[in-house]
């Protein structure tokens, strides 16, 4: 690791010279490190958009306390147990502070218990507020984190785009089998996110976008038509570019979850004249799983 040298798509896009020593590198992440950037910021400083480099030229420097998250079950303890010597319930204090009566339970067993005068109809109330606010406080702290992880990956390299497209065609699309050879790349997905990411790839590999195919997948029950408009917009393409969409009839002994208004079935991507992309892409994997290997060693 004495050396990293720039080459297009390795992680490592950004530095000004053709090579840079790894000693230098780690003296400019250090002063950095020390002024107060978080690693995001150091990363697009220096260029550095591999995380085990960046991770590698900052070690042995603490994180400056502004990227440290606080602990915020020790704020609502101390809240609770306040809350507690002024004579609420855990059900009151559930209500005010959104956590669990168990967590509760364990902040304040030591402290004394409030008088009781309630109706059994005002505890149930108050409980129901409670389980409400709880709710409610998990799917804040289920955002923040959502938000937090968005942070974390920034902007992706042109590399770790074509990894993560190697993968994702490998989880979800169509691979030939020794029985039955389909090298053809083809692509099935409900997720308009995934969707995204693999039209981006394709991009990547400079497909041409006559080359590429639309089809909609859905129950016949559905609404077809607004699920046509919904992947011909996702896929940024005219609504006639979509090839005859192909209708799946219901099984009235099925129970079927994937109904209502989000339901827009799934989007096949095809690629004509694919076999030599997709033997490329059986070779890109073989070797991920390779470095893989190695590394688990």
């Amino acid at each position: 690791m004495s050396e990293i040298r720039r080459r297009p798509g390795d992680g490592t896009g950004g530095l000004r010279s053709g090579a840079a020593t790894f000693e230098s590198l780690r003296e400019q992440a250090i002063a950095l490190r020390r002024e107060g950037l978080s690693l995001r910021q150091i990363r697009d400083r220096l260029g550095i958009h591999n995380n085990n480099i960046l991770n590698a030229l900052v070690k042995g420097e603490p994180p400056p306390e502004w990227t440290k998250r606080p602990r915020a079950k020790d704020e609502l303890r101390t809240k609770a147990r306040d809350l507690r010597l002024r004579g609420m319930t855990y059900d009151e204090i559930q209500v005010e502070l959104g956590c669990s009566k168990s967590s509760i339970s364990l902040w304040v067993r030591d402290l004394p218990k409030p008088d009781r005068s309630r109706t059994p109809e005002e505890a149930s109330a108050i409980s129901r507020r409670g389980w409400e606010r709880t709710l409610e406080r998990r799917e804040e702290e289920r955002q923040r984190t959502k938000e937090t992880a968005a942070d974390e990956v920034g902007q992706m390299s042109e590399r770790e785009l074509f990894l993560v497209g190697v993968g994702l065609y490998w989880a979800e699309g169509q691979k030939s089998k020794p029985y039955a050879r389909r090298e053809r790349v083809i692509f099935v997905n409900s997720d308009a996110g995934m969707i995204q990411i693999f039209l981006a790839w394709l991009r990547l590999l400079r497909v041409e976008p006559e080359r590429i195919q639309y089809r909609v997948m859905i129950h016949e029950s559905a609404d077809v038509v607004g699920a046509e408009q919904y992947w011909a917009d996702q896929a940024r393409v005219e609504h006639s570019r979509l090839q005859r969409t192909t209708l799946k009839k219901h099984n009235p002994k099925t129970v079927r979850k994937n109904v209502g208004e989000g339901y827009r079935g799934c989007l096949v991507i095809g690629v004509l004249d694919s076999a030599e992309l997709y033997r490329r892409i059986e070779g890109w994997w073989s070797r991920m799983t390779v470095e893989a290997d190695r590394r688990n060693a």
